[in-house]
């Protein structure tokens, strides 16, 4: 039976305490729990023990020694249900945490972020895995590099951080498919996030690549792991499927062993927690500072009568939207939040405290659509959303029918991420603390010391200035280099997926059956469109579209491969190629700086321009946008600049390129038309 989250009485629990256990509670069937037991010391002075013969005292030291020697570290990281709190090494233990995504923060950084968490008091930080940034292709691992995932969680452990890894295999997190690859869906009948054995299969075999790694890192281990979340926020996801979740509790626990401690994360909904919670493992919930605290943590208490209270991801701030305005917190609201939450003895993990930046592809959208973009001749560009195109649909010779897909999360709405995932977060896009920051580690203060020692500095930025570029080449006349292998030849366009294009952009091209002179309906099946188009009317068109009924077939597509080619030096070892088609249509721009003996980290303005890529040295820095906003620059880390030599930039600009093109690199960022957070730039 359970009560509703309104009838429970909750009160301050400061402390758990160590001096007495009782039996554990008939509850949940949890697979992990602190052993309990019923020995209670008598009440009265305590008698002396009686003198122990030679004998007996050399067997007791000699089953102790052995005991020592078979569990040299006898470390633990437990639930007790009892007292309301995790144990660690049986001591009762209350965690503060904060989340970091290596997969957004560039390697040569990782040390600076994590030490300046770690400095702000916190005692532990919440990393999630996304799986498509490790399994490209099915059975094509890479843990290289900035992906080297391992690498990271040792780190960690150096400088004295536990970890609550989050490794999926769906993870939202506001990434490119929620972590998920899409070849998955090169199978087109898949249920993800399900028992479809299709999904199960590939999510096995994941499995049993990552959590080997993981298992040397867990607490009880050596390592410092201290807990695994299984899934993500399952409870807000249609299926409601207990086979699929029951089926990765096994799997968690095949690979990890009995003893870690496994979770899950949901929202304060019952339905959210009545979908998404499972005997087995431990039930935390997530809310931000506007939510009640004693409410939020009695829907906790609704599904987990018992055990520590835990806000897996206290929200610090907020992402951004294209087209809406920058986020932003109050320091001092979010600060109040977590005191309250502190004041009740909960363990809480502030999402996000290091927020950091989308680069390439991976940003995600805030939908359960999916997702790509149309250019025509046609050129459709992969992202991780659908994404409604307003030029297409306005087009003054080309008429579409109204968008038909809504916004799954937000009736009727298309949610874009954009590239900075800065989150208002404690620790900025650029790594730098914030007046947030120091709110929050004067509340963390008050409930355990801090490491000794100042905060490390901000990063230091340089404003390089404005560097010219020029027009390379337009996109279409560059077909053979982007995609070398020719084009693929089909009656109808073929999806991303059925091409196994996973990011960027696909050209595809056909013939109109007659020119079009005035007004003419361009149609589409419901749900056939994905992403954002542009209407280049040059005998070309894109995909499963009709005109004026007349379906339109023998389709060129040319899956273009972009960032190999920018990253072989592409298109500055080559010769600037003349244009065909005037400045119309998406084109590629090139310059080239030099610093002044320094590789500092800045930020990249587009003055004039529209909407497109942009890499430096082969590094792609993400989409840039700042006809729509709210960002306005794009970062750039000192890692990927050169010093001593020449700085490549390339631009593919998709919708119209400035008169004198040219780059601003500034000392910090622009959202919204302010510096910063705070302060208003002049223009």
């Amino acid at each position: 039976m359970r009560c509703s989250p309104r009838a429970v009485l909750l009160l301050p629990l400061l402390t758990c305490r160590t001096w007495r256990k009782r039996p554990a509670l008939a509850k949940k069937d949890h697979v992990t729990g602190v052993s309990t037991s019923t020995f209670v010391p008598p009440p009265g002075p305590a008698k002396r023990p009686a003198r122990m013969g030679l004998p007996a005292l050399a067997l007791l030291l000699a089953a102790g020694l052995l005991r020592a020697q078979a569990s040299p570290l006898a470390r633990s990281f437990e639930l007790d249900y009892e007292e309301d709190c995790f144990r660690k090494d049986g001591v009762p233990f209350r965690y503060i945490s904060g989340s970091i995504h290596y997969a957004r923060v560039p390697r040569p950084a990782w040390r600076d972020r994590l030490l300046k968490m770690y400095m702000s008091g916190l005692s532990a930080v919440q990393v999630y895995v996304p799986w498509n940034y490790h399994e490209p292709r099915p059975g094509i691992y890479d843990f290289a590099g900035n992906r080297d995932v391992e690498a990271f969680l040792d780190l960690t452990a150096e400088l004295g951080l536990l970890v609550i890894l989050r490794p999926g295999p769906y993870i939202c997190a506001e990434w490119e498919m929620g972590g998920l690859p899409s070849w998955l869906l090169w199978k087109p009948d898949i249920v993800l996030r399900s028992s479809d054995p299709a999904y199960l299969a590939a999510v096995d075999s994941w499995l049993h690549v990552l959590l080997p790694k993981i298992k040397p890192r867990l607490y009880q281990h050596g390592g410092n792991i201290i807990s695994v979340q299984v899934e993500n926020e399952y409870g807000s996801y249609y299926a409601c499927d207990y086979g699929y979740l029951r089926h990765l509790l096994g799997s968690f626990r095949a690979l990890l062993g009995s003893e870690v401690l496994l979770f899950t994360t949901d929202g304060t909904r019952a339905e959210e927690l009545h979908c998404g919670t499972l005997q087995g493992l431990y039930a935390t919930i997530d809310f931000g500072p506007g939510s009640n605290v004693t409410e939020a943590f009695g829907a906790q208490r609704w599904v987990e009568p018992k055990g520590p209270l835990v806000n897996s991801e206290y929200y610090t701030g907020w992402l951004d939207y294209w087209g809406e305005a920058h986020a932003s917190t109050s320091s001092a609201h979010v600060a109040r939040g977590l005191e309250d939450m502190l004041q009740l003895g909960a363990s809480v993990n502030m999402y996000m405290f290091h927020g950091g930046t989308n680069f390439a592809y991976w940003s995600g959208r805030d939908s359960q659509s999916w997702v790509m973009t149309l250019h025509c001749i046609a050129i459709m560009e992969r992202r991780a959303h659908w994404v409604p195109c307003p030029e297409l649909w306005q087009s003054p010779f080309l008429q579409l029918p109204s968008p038909p897909w809504p916004g799954a999360d937000f009736k009727d709405q298309y949610k874009p991420v954009t590239t900075s995932y800065d989150y208002d977060a404690p620790l900025s896009e650029a790594g730098d603390p914030t007046e947030k920051l120091f709110a929050i580690r004067m509340v963390i203060s008050k409930f355990q010391p801090l490491p000794a020692g100042p905060m490390p500095p901000a990063t230091p930025k340089y404003a390089y200035g404005q560097v010219a570029l020029q027009k390379h080449a337009d996109l279409l006349d560059a077909l053979d280099v982007l995609c070398p292998s020719g084009p693929i030849q089909s009656r109808f366009p073929l999806t991303f997926e059925a091409i196994k294009q996973a990011h960027g952009f696909v050209v595809y091209r056909t013939q109109l059956p007659r020119d079009v002179l005035e007004p003419t309906m361009l149609g589409a099946p419901p749900h056939s469109i994905c992403d954002r188009g542009y209407v280049m009317l040059q005998k070309g068109l894109l995909g499963n579209l009709s005109l004026d009924s007349t379906p339109l077939s023998n389709w060129l597509i040319y899956p273009l491969d972009i960032d190999a080619a920018v990253q072989q030096g592409w298109p500055h070892a080559a010769l600037p190629k003349s244009s065909r088609r005037g400045r119309a249509g998406p084109a590629f721009y090139t310059g080239a700086f030099e610093t002044p003996g320094i590789a500092w980290d800045t930020f990249v303005k587009f003055p004039g321009w529209s909407k497109g890529q942009l890499w430096i040295n082969g590094f792609n820095l993400g989409r840039y946008w700042p006809r729509r906003g709210p960002q306005q620059t794009l970062f750039v880390p000192g890692s990927v600049l050169h010093i001593g030599r020449p700085n490549n930039i390339t631009v593919l600009e998709l919708e119209g390129a400035p008169s004198t093109p040219l780059l601003l690199f500034l000392d910090q960022p622009l959202f919204n038309r302010t510096l910063g957070h705070s302060t208003v730039a002049t223009e």
